[in-house]
């Protein structure tokens, strides 16, 4: 991954770019922020550009010793930890046991979240983590002698994932780091690492894509008309994921959109037959997608509520969605959306806890009967 590739960022590619040709590089960064805005890519090409032979004022060279095993990613000093499922079964129980599929998921996806990586894996219905296990294998790794590299790079993707005795093993490496080692977190959800890791570690922020920078992938990338382009940098919201979304309407979201209408009519119906079916169909799915339906339905109760004040730019739906929103959008009012908003959050919350979830999915529906009616 190359500077080059990423949409937009200039602001964080120039403030990575400076760092690096200065020589004032912090031993822990911290990379924030969703897959869609390019924060995995940003820091792996800052690693790449950290151990280029030839940089330019803008990028790696993509030519040296050192760019050749980065496009591989198989360079000695580069060493990857995210989370995973572990198959003892199948011996795979640290993360470089799945770099077979990790490095081929790399040079496919320049943006992904865990859901792609998951799916990526043929998780099924685990939920990933990165295990106590890995913490001997971080350290192993960083005691080994540097290869060859200016750096040797730690990346650690999705820290919120690690497993307590791994993220205090990662805590010692920051406070006392080996020489020219730096460890790369990125993280979706900052406020779930351990405090301490925070605390030491350089925050670099990366906010959602610009939209004129997202309009103009648009139509490079996939042709569309500048409007078309406009409608979907709206929706995106400076998240490129969610703009492939919006292009091309995948089947999660699609099947999220018509169970949710299938939820709002059995509790509007006091269906409850059809309330225990739909728990037995949505426990069936996996723990992962339960949460993003959850994630989900929260946001089109969010859309619904503000529809119903026909500002537009303020919305972001899909097609889809809008022609739903025409019907719905009244039953979501000032006197439920807060009580709608925090049953679907507590429901959220009880499957990362790992409650059962056709008890979780029939209780809301029951709540749902009572709020939609007001």
């Amino acid at each position: 991954m190359f500077f080059r590739d990423i949409i937009g960022q200039e602001e964080v590619k120039k403030r990575l770019i400076d760092s690096a040709q200065a020589g004032i590089v912090a031993h822990a960064q911290l990379f924030c922020g969703q897959g869609g805005y390019g924060t995995f890519p940003l820091a792996l090409a800052y690693a790449r550009y950290l151990n280029c032979l030839d940089r330019t004022a803008t990028d790696s060279c993509g030519k040296c010793a050192s760019c050749v095993k980065f496009n591989e990613l198989a360079h000695p000093d580069l060493h990857f930890v995210y989370p995973i499922i572990s198959k003892k079964e199948k011996k795979k129980e640290v993360c470089d046991d799945y770099l077979d599929e990790w490095r081929p998921f790399l040079k496919e996806n320049l943006y992904f979240g865990l859901d792609e990586w998951l799916d990526y894996m043929d998780a099924g219905n685990s939920q990933a983590l990165i295990y106590s296990k890995e913490s001997d294998e971080i350290i192993r790794k960083l005691t080994l002698k540097i290869y060859e590299a200016t750096y040797r790079i730690l990346f650690v993707w999705m820290p919120e994932k690690l497993h307590p005795t791994c993220a205090n093993k990662l805590l010692k490496v920051i406070e006392e780091p080996p020489a020219n080692t730096v460890i790369l977190l990125v993280s979706e959800q900052p406020d779930m690492i351990l405090g301490t890791i925070q605390s030491r570690s350089q925050r670099i922020n990366v906010r959602p894509i610009g939209a004129a920078a997202l309009k103009e992938a648009m139509i490079r990338m996939f042709s569309l008309t500048p409007d078309d382009a406009e409608y979907v940098t709206h929706i995106a919201g400076g998240d490129y994921l969610k703009a492939l979304e919006a292009i091309s309407v995948g089947d999660d979201k699609e099947f999220f959109l018509e169970q949710f209408k299938e939820m709002m009519r059995n509790s509007w119906a006091r269906n409850v037959k059809g309330m225990k079916v739909m728990a037995d169909l949505l426990a069936s799915i996996g723990r992962e997608k339960q949460k993003n339906f959850l994630a989900y339905c929260q946001h089109l109760i969010r859309e619904n509520f503000i529809y119903r004040f026909q500002s537009p730019e303020l919305n972001y739906m899909n097609g889809n969605e809008s022609s739903f929103a025409l019907k719905f959008s009244p039953y979501v009012n000032e006197r439920n959306v807060i009580d709608l908003m925090e049953e679907l959050a507590k429901a959220e919350k009880h499957i990362t806890q790992n409650v059962n979830p056709k008890m979780v999915f029939f209780d809301l529906s029951l709540r749902i009967t009572v709020l939609i009616k007001r």
